[in-house]
């Protein structure tokens, strides 16, 4: 895809502007959280306006981004791919990063401190204990079950339909459900890859 059309597109949950690297232990969190959501790409270069600034040293960002892949991301993140776009004489770096079959990843923010993220929008966002089991169970290349859905379960894949997102209590309230069985049933959505768990708030949420 030309460059253009890719910032055009804007950030996004498979879509990230960065001007420069700075760090491995920064962009191992938008590594991390690409790799354990669908993938995605990260141009370096670029602000978050969507100008295109280019690098001061392509070799220099290359060496960060690989270095945060082997030694501040646990399990280390493999495959990634990246491009140079020379544009007005200023280069841009595409970033692939492909989603991970070894989820849940882990990145190092500080000494001893590793912490898993996964993408909301244009976020990378910590994850809970939960959202890693699930991230466990959610590999790329296994084949989600798919299973015949009842009433209540086809009640809120139609709701994701005309509606960001829903959280419990709203479940509860769609179907008439106690909060025990509301949980189980989006948990059970979740895990068959109808719906997707978030937990950036204070109220956990779901989208489709």
């Amino acid at each position: 895809m030309d460059l253009h059309e890719l910032i055009a597109r804007g950030e996004g949950e498979a879509l990230e502007f960065k001007q420069k690297t700075t760090h491995p232990h920064r962009i191992s969190r938008t590594l991390v959280s690409l790799a354990n959501t669908r993938g995605g790409q990260v141009l370096v270069g670029v602000d978050d306006a969507g100008r295109i600034l280019g690098v001061r040293d392509a070799e220099e960002e290359l060496f960060v981004l690989r270095d945060a892949a082997a030694h501040y991301i646990a399990p280390p993140l493999a495959g990634l791919h990246f491009h140079e776009v020379e544009e007005d004489g200023r280069t841009v770096l595409i970033v692939t990063v492909p989603e991970s079959p070894r989820k849940p990843h882990r990145a190092q923010v500080a000494p001893n401190d590793w912490r898993g993220y996964v993408r909301v929008r244009d976020a990378s966002v910590q994850t809970s204990g939960l959202t890693e089991k699930l991230l466990e169970r959610q590999q790329p290349e296994s084949q989600f079950e798919q299973i015949p859905l009842n009433k209540q379960e086809l009640a809120v894949i139609d709701y994701l339909k005309t509606h960001p997102r829903i959280t419990l209590a709203q479940f509860m309230k769609l179907v008439n459900f106690g909060k025990r069985r509301a949980y189980q049933t989006l948990i059970k959505l979740v895990l068959h890859g109808y719906i997707r768990h978030h937990d950036k708030e204070k109220e956990p949420y779901y989208t489709a």
